[in-house]
This record gives structure tokens, sequence and C-alpha cells, in this order.
């Protein structure tokens, strides 16, 4: 009996493992999705005036509006957009009263990157963010061509002569740019939970099948 029950209780305390694991990324693909919900609902949300001080979590994915100045003076980061094909997100400096900050502008192709985009009246309707796009990995910028690979915002702001904080335009007003905007959204945002779910599941049924072959054999074993 006992060369039975050793199979029997691993294979039980196996499946409840992995399916506990599997229901616990149900859960945890629920709670995603109503946060996903909640960005959604802010990303959207009417836009208000640039706050005085900002604060990178509070503020993530809040709604503003801003006029100010363009001087010619900005970062290309490159990129591609489907349909569209490679280019550049124009990243600008903006003096907007006795602040300047930085406004994505938009998708460029590769031909519209140099051309000059400097004027007043600039109103930039968007989305606060503090984009996560950079590691260990990511090219150095290419200074000689401005090129860049990623929108680290440190590192533009400190290029740029800005503060550290970045409107991602939904609409642009008052000038004709050339820019086609790449509104902020939350397409970028991982969710994998369903996978995970799938996965644990599926080695649940897996581990199952597995067991009741273990307890075949050693009852054919045993007669």
């Amino acid at each position: 009996m006992r060369r039975v029950w050793f199979p029997l209780v691993l294979g039980l305390f196996g499946v409840a493992v992995l399916c506990g694991l599997g229901t616990w990324q149900v859960q945890r693909l629920g709670q995603k999705e109503a946060l996903l919900a909640a960005i959604a609902a802010r990303i959207g949300g009417e836009p208000e005036a640039l706050p005085a001080v900002v604060d990178p979590v509070a503020d993530q994915y809040a709604p503003v509006r801003v006029t100010g100045a363009l001087g010619g003076e900005e970062v290309h980061v490159l990129t591609s957009v489907p349909g569209q094909g490679p280019g550049f997100r124009v990243v600008s400096a903006m003096t907007s009263g006795d602040r300047r900050l930085l406004v994505d502008l938009g998708f460029v192709p590769e031909e519209g990157k140099d051309l000059p985009r400097v004027a007043e009246g600039v109103t930039v309707t968007g989305n606060l963010l503090w984009p996560r796009e950079s590691d260990s990995w990511t090219p150095a910028p290419d200074l000689g061509r401005n090129i860049w690979f990623a929108r680290d915002l440190p590192a533009l702001a400190e290029a740029l002569g800005t503060e550290p904080v970045l409107v991602v335009a939904r609409s642009l007003g008052g000038a004709e740019l050339g820019t086609t905007p790449l509104p902020v959204d939350t397409a970028g945002i991982p969710n994998d939970h369903l996978t995970y779910a799938i996965t644990w599941f599926g080695l649940a049924a897996v581990w199952a099948v597995m067991s009741v072959a273990l307890l075949r054999r050693t009852r054919k074993g045993m007669a």
C-alpha cells in the first residue's frame, strides 16, 4: 500500500499546487484588467494645466494642455509605426512661461527628421509620461547624427536643458509641424496573466496524467 499511497499523495499535492498557481494568475488577471481600465480612463480624461510641481508617480498619465514656443531644439528617437515604416519620435524642448519642458510631438518618417520645427504659440494636448524604455542593453545615443534609441527622460532633459517632464501629444494646435502624434495608451503595458494561468493549468493536467500513469504502473508491479 505504501507504494500506492506515495505516488497518489504526490500527484494530488502537485495538482493542487499547480491549480492554486493557475487560480492566483486568474485573480491577478482580473486585477490587471481593472488597473488597465483605470489607466485608460485617466489617459482620456479632461486635460488640465500643467501642475506647478509634478510627481512621477502621482502624475503618471495625467492629461494636460500646455502652450509655449518651440525653438527647434529636439532629439530624434528611432521608432517604427505600422503601415508607415521606420522613422523617429520627435522630442522637443518647449518654453512655456518661465518653464522649459519636453514635448513628444510624434512621428516623422526618415526624410522628415531634420526639417525645421520652430513655432510660437504651439498648444500640446496630451499626457504626462515617465517612460521606462532604457536598460543596460540600450545602445548609447548617436549624438553626431542626433539619433536616440529610447526616451531616457533624465538624459533627454540634460541634453536639451529642460525639466525632466515629458508631455506626449495626442493633438497639436497653433502650428503645422509635420508630425503625427503617437498618443499614450495602454498597449505597451504587459498583461500576460492569462498566458501564465493557462500554463499552470496545463502543467496541472500533465502532472495529473503522469500521476495516473505512475499509479497504474505501480499497481501492475504489485499484481
